[in-house]
């Protein structure tokens, strides 16, 4: 059974979360991975900022359980990259470099222009429908920085999905994660997001009309104008 528990720092209280009433209630793994979703939170929040000390004592005392899910959970968010281990020293939120940033978006920008070629190439008349209400949307909420940031990411994600390649859609998803880490999130530069709206339009058009090779080059420039406006 799940009971929704406030958990307490100092004289703080954070937001409520379902985690179990006792570690027996749920398996293991079922337990860590509440533990890293409700870590992940905090990172992309900045409630733990980039290149922190994460507090495993302070943590199991707000979340009432012992290490051994703590640092299982840490694991999970080492594989995705949001943590860094060090030795003898513990656990810190990932610090993005300017380098860093660089081959991300790098990596971005080719595995989302492959699949932005595949969707234009393979997608059906419904699938192509379901991304346009998503650019639609887009359109609607250009004005709502806090809804586009959303759909703008449910946007990418259809079009992972809808090209198909599981791996890739992995990749792209951890890759995704990281880059939230940056502190200078591209679409916060002034006008980014009526470019970036600008952008979705060329490259929606282009998917559209079946050219997949212009879809490619527009998902390609697409990340290279986001890094432009990151690195600002």
């Amino acid at each position: 059974m799940m009971h929704n528990y406030e958990f307490k720092s100092d004289s703080k209280t954070t937001s409520a979360v379902s985690l179990p009433t006792a570690e027996t209630s749920l398996s293991p793994r079922a337990l860590y991975q509440d533990v890293a979703e409700r870590l992940r939170e905090q990172i992309f929040n900045r409630e733990l900022e980039p290149g922190s000390w994460i507090d495993e004592q302070k943590l199991t005392a707000e979340f009432g359980i012992s290490r051994t899910p703590l640092r299982e959970a840490l694991k999970v968010l080492a594989v995705e990259g949001l943590v860094t281990m060090k030795v003898r020293r513990g656990a810190y939120v990932t610090e993005m470099s300017t380098q860093d940033v660089k081959q991300v978006y790098h990596i971005m920008a080719l595995l989302e222009a492959d699949a932005a070629a595949e969707v234009a190439t393979h997608a059906s008349e419904v699938q192509l429908a379901q991304l346009r209400a998503l650019h639609n949307q887009l359109e609607r909420e250009v004005q709502q920085r806090e809804f586009f940031f959303a759909t703008n990411e449910a946007f990418h994600a259809q079009i992972q999905l809808l090209a198909g390649n599981r791996w890739r859609m992995q990749i792209v998803n951890d890759l995704r994660k990281v880059m939230k880490l940056n502190r200078h999130h591209s679409l916060f530069k002034q006008g980014r997001i009526d470019e970036s709206l600008a952008e979705h339009r060329a490259l929606m058009a282009a998917i559209e009309r079946r050219d997949p090779e212009a879809a490619r080059c527009l998902m390609h420039a697409h990340f290279e104008n986001g890094l432009a406006a990151a690195a600002d």
